[in-house]
């Protein structure tokens, strides 16, 4: 497992490679936080792309790991983990343009949901499986990729949505085929890079400054329902579920 970060151009490169599905463990989302700060706080950088190999984008925090780990560790260290990188794309310094192929679950609308522009490939899809699994989070961030009552519903029914659905409502800017998104990507974000950077991070400070939701306040909150949820016993119970139905 690995993030890597290649910069060239003023366009810093950001790649998550955790096989088998990028779920990543508690190190893994605070590498990834650390990697976007400090590709952010580079000053040679206009713009970051933020992408992934295998077989999708992101598909959350590796439950295998949370399952296996005795009392509540793992899972403070996944919240706290995800908290920091979902924070980490939100706060980084320039805009950060996320390319997503494949599947874009849990912490994937977290991240997704939190960069500044969204490209995708046509094979991409988008959803919070949260309430199969025992926990809540991150509709803070769906609800930046979807209107209001479609993320409720996304969230209750642990339905997904499409590239081009979401291009459709505006928050996927471009739906690419799948060997054409990271050049897509690269290219916007190289026009954002082309720009006066002292400018372009001000626009990026200034239009965080006009967000009418507070991203971190409000994920955390839903955090507080997650914690709930395991004093009760029943995201132990979905988790369990989950990886011996993976194990058969």
């Amino acid at each position: 497992m690995g993030v890597s970060t290649t910069t060239q151009d003023g366009v810093a490169e950001i790649v998550v490679a955790a096989p088998p599905v990028n779920a990543l463990t508690v190190a893994g989302w605070y590498e990834l936080a650390d990697a976007v700060v400090a590709a952010g706080r580079d000053p040679e950088v206009g713009a970051v792309v933020l992408r992934a190999e295998g077989r999708g984008f992101n598909a959350g925090v590796d439950i295998k790991e949370m399952q296996s780990s005795d009392g509540h560790t793992a899972l403070v260290g996944a919240n706290r983990g995800c908290y920091a990188a979902f924070a980490a794309v939100y706060d980084c310094e320039v805009p950060v343009v996320a390319a997503v192929h494949g599947f874009c679950l849990g912490g994937g609308i977290g991240l997704a949901g939190n960069a500044d522009i969204v490209v995708a490939s046509q094979d991409a899809y988008f959803g919070l499986p949260e309430v199969d699994r025992g926990a809540l989070g991150a509709a803070t961030h769906l609800a930046r990729l979807v209107p209001q009552h479609l993320m409720r519903a996304m969230v209750y029914t642990c339905r997904n949505v499409t590239a081009d659905e979401l291009h459709h409502h505006g928050s996927v800017l471009e739906v690419v085929p799948a060997d054409e998104l990271r050049a897509k990507a690269m290219e916007v974000a190289a026009g954002i890079a082309a720009k006066d950077r002292y400018v372009i991070r001000r626009a990026k400070e200034s239009l965080n400054g006009i967000d009418p939701i507070d991203v971190k306040r409000s994920y955390r909150y839903e955090q507080g329902f997650t914690f709930e949820l395991n004093l009760v016993g029943a995201g132990d119970e979905h988790r369990d579920a989950f990886v011996a139905k993976g194990a058969e």
